[in-house]
This record gives C-alpha cells, structure tokens and sequence, in this order.
C-alpha cells in the first residue's frame, strides 16, 4: 500500500493496528543505459513487494539523492549531503509525529549513506523510535548471488538492470574499466567511465536477476519484523 493510493482518514485508521512504514530513498542520476531513477524504481519493487505480502505502508519515495561525482552527465540531479538529510530527518519527524514509530529504510544509492548518522541520532533522541536500514547491493544475500555465477555488481551493470529500470538496448558483453585512485570530480568522474557503467556484464539472464530480486526481498520481509 503506498499513501499515494491513500487519504488521511485510511493512514490513521491504519496506525491504530501498526506502526511501520517503508521509506524508499533513492537518487536522480546517471545509470549508463538504465533510467535515470533506476536508484529509486530498484528499491521502491522490493517495497512494494514486501507492501502485498506485510500490509506495511510504503511512504512516498524521495527521488533526489547526494550525487556530485555524476553531475556531468545530464540529467542528473543532486542534493548537496546537508541539504538531503536535513529532508530525510524531516521526512521521518513528520511520520514520528503522527505516529509510526518503526522506520525501515530502503535506500537504492550508495551516496545517501550520511543519512545512516542522523537516524540514528533521531533514535537517540526518541526511545521509542526503532529504523532498519537496508541498501539491496551491499547484502550477503545478493552477493551470494552474484557470487553463484561468477559475477561481480558495480555501478549502472548488470544487477540494476532490470526489465523496469531499461530504457534503451543494452550493449553486449563486459566493460573493463581501468583502475583509478582518489576522489574523483565530475568531470574526472565522466572522463574515467564513458557511457556511466563501472565495469562488469552489461545483463544477464532474467532468471539471475528474479533469483536476485528474490535474495533482496527477502531480505526486506525478514527487517519488517524488528
């Protein structure tokens, strides 16, 4: 159930029997050839997946992430890391206020990590408020997948792309990226990778990518129960 298919009255009725709620954190960002919120289309399935089979109610996504390193590449749009999780604490301070106290946070990119701190410096301050933290990419259980068939995930490759995340052909075979050290600016950043994608299989077989998706929802319905 996401609000946007809700009104007030149905939110209220259903904190009087949870408490829990779904926040998808994602980013508006270049993905090679994948959309350009493959961060938040990712994260928000698997929430609305977890959504049918838990009941929980799924919050509006937040479609802007912290993404310097990409601004050279059109499209993408980033929020500077104050201003993100100054919306992320709001975000959560609005939801505590009118009664879900258990967060899970679903994030789909890599550079919303900052936002980990003030959570937990939110629950610090409010005994009764509980998060879970989830990034799909960074679980033992996808990586066994990947793992299973030799593959490795990197950036805009193969695991994020999704029958739902494609909007062009994708090319065939590996990229190999040429190693690179330091912090790296957006023109730096556009100039080392090209098309966007950091290396790896451009696709895989759908199936690898369904046994994938299945490894990160159960993930999610195993966190619903904190």
């Amino acid at each position: 159930m996401r609000f946007e298919n809700l009104n007030w009255m149905d939110v209220e009725q259903y904190l009087r029997r949870d408490d829990r709620v779904i926040l998808v954190l994602g980013a508006c960002e270049q993905h090679g050839y994948l959309s350009l919120l493959t961060d938040v289309k990712i994260p928000l399935a698997l929430a609305d997946a977890a959504s049918r089979q838990s009941g929980v109610l799924v919050a509006p996504p937040l479609n802007f992430g912290v993404s310097p390193y990409f601004l050279s590449y059109p499209g993408t749009i980033s929020l500077r890391t104050e201003t993100f999780i100054k919306v992320v604490e709001d975000v959560v301070q609005s939801l505590y206020h009118q009664g879900f106290r258990r967060f899970l946070v679903l994030n789909g990119h890599g550079g919303n990590a900052a936002a980990q701190n003030v959570l937990i410096e939110m629950a610090n301050r409010y005994a009764s408020m509980r998060v879970a933290w989830y990034a799909w990419w960074q679980s033992h259980s996808v990586e066994a997948v990947a793992a299973r068939y030799g593959l490795k995930i990197y950036h805009a490759g193969w695991a994020e792309a999704f029958s739902f995340t494609r909007v062009a052909d994708l090319p065939t075979g590996e990229k190999r990226v040429e190693g690179y050290q330091g912090l790296l600016n957006a023109e730096e950043t556009r100039a080392t990778f090209g098309d966007g994608v950091f290396g790896g299989a451009y696709e895989v077989s759908e199936v690898i990518l369904q046994e994938l998706f299945d490894a990160a929802l159960q993930d999610v319905l195993a966190l619903l129960n904190f």
